[in-house]
């Protein structure tokens, strides 16, 4: 997105904070609702994680591009639908580094990482994750995966679980076809192309400050950017395949062993709760944390506590 694109985004910021108006019941382990309030290289000296370089690692399914910042523990964060790394809320991204050694990529055909043979489906994006794991030499390390990102990273547990010490699901969504579908208005606002109903979605009505910080901090990146109509055509259509319980992985998630945590916002437009009571009661132990008046974008909207989350739950 260039400059003209920023604009865009910000005016649309200003416009859903105003009120004017990225995809995502059995028992389950403890549930509790929050209070809102190539080779390996080394990390970059920056302070933080707009200032960290862009770099590519060589990977055995083709280049990805990555940031990373921080040292401690390895965490890889994969992101959702059509966006990009540079969609991490800096602030986020930048709490968690104070701890870990943080990793965002993008995922397939996006900024520098390769495309993957069509059809793109979950498991390629999870195999090309594993491959960045690998090539990054990060052993056995924490995953958190956002939306469509949850769902590669549910995938990546069942296919490598050696690779996966802990695992973070943020509004996300199981694949065994029973899931409830995105409701029909949200997918369209989410698809639109609009900043503003992208917004609108992501985040619950009467939030214009989140809003509003969330947009300057993501642009606030150098070069902001955003994925291809052509690849989000293919993720969605990969999506759509998870949803459906057409991916062995998706069907597979009982088999999947490393602590997890299911967080969700109460308001998400995209991804009924519901489904994420039917994620955390398919996972052995999985806990449920929910965000009361938040939305999509709990995780940004509700940074402080769920970086806190995040914490206590890595350890």
């Amino acid at each position: 997105m260039g400059f003209s694109g920023r604009r865009v985004l910000m005016a649309a910021a200003a416009l859903a904070g105003a009120g004017t108006l990225v995809l995502g019941c059995s028992s389950a382990g403890p549930v509790s609702v929050a209070r809102t309030a190539s080779p390996a290289q080394t990390a970059p000296a920056a302070q933080d994680i707009v200032a960290a370089p862009v770099q590519v690692a060589q990977t055995a399914l083709g280049t990805v591009g990555y940031r990373e910042l921080g040292h401690g523990p390895a965490l890889v964060m994969i992101t959702g639908y059509s966006a990009t790394m540079d969609d991490w809320a800096p602030y986020f991204v930048d709490a968690l580094a104070a701890r870990f050694r943080v990793v965002v990529f993008d995922n397939a055909g996006i900024g520098q990482t390769a495309p993957l043979t069509a059809p793109l489906t979950v498991p390629e994006m999870a195999a090309q994750a594993s491959a960045l794991i690998s090539a990054l030499k990060l052993g056995r390390c924490d995953v958190l995966g956002w939306s469509m990102g949850g769902m590669i990273a549910q995938s990546l547990a069942v296919a490598d679980p050696g690779q996966v010490s802990r695992l973070v699901l943020a509004g996300t969504q199981p694949g065994t076809g029973k899931a409830a579908p995105v409701p029909s208005a949200a997918a369209a606002a989410l698809g639109s192309g609009k900043p503003a109903a992208v917004l609108g979605v992501l985040f619950p009505a009467g939030q214009g400050a989140a809003i509003n910080r969330y947009a300057a901090a993501i642009l606030s990146y150098p070069s902001y950017y955003t994925a291809s109509t052509a690849v989000q055509a293919q993720q969605r259509a990969a999506a759509l395949r998870w949803f459906a319980g057409d991916d062995a992985a998706g069907r597979d998630v009982g088999q999947i062993r490393a602590p997890t945590l299911v967080a969700d916002g109460t308001e998400d437009a995209l991804n009924p709760v519901s489904n994420d009571r039917l994620l955390a009661g398919l996972i052995p132990g999985a806990r449920l944390v929910l965000y009361p008046g938040a939305g999509h974008a709990f995780l940004f909207q509700d940074a402080g506590s769920f970086v806190s989350e995040l914490d206590s739950f890595l350890g």
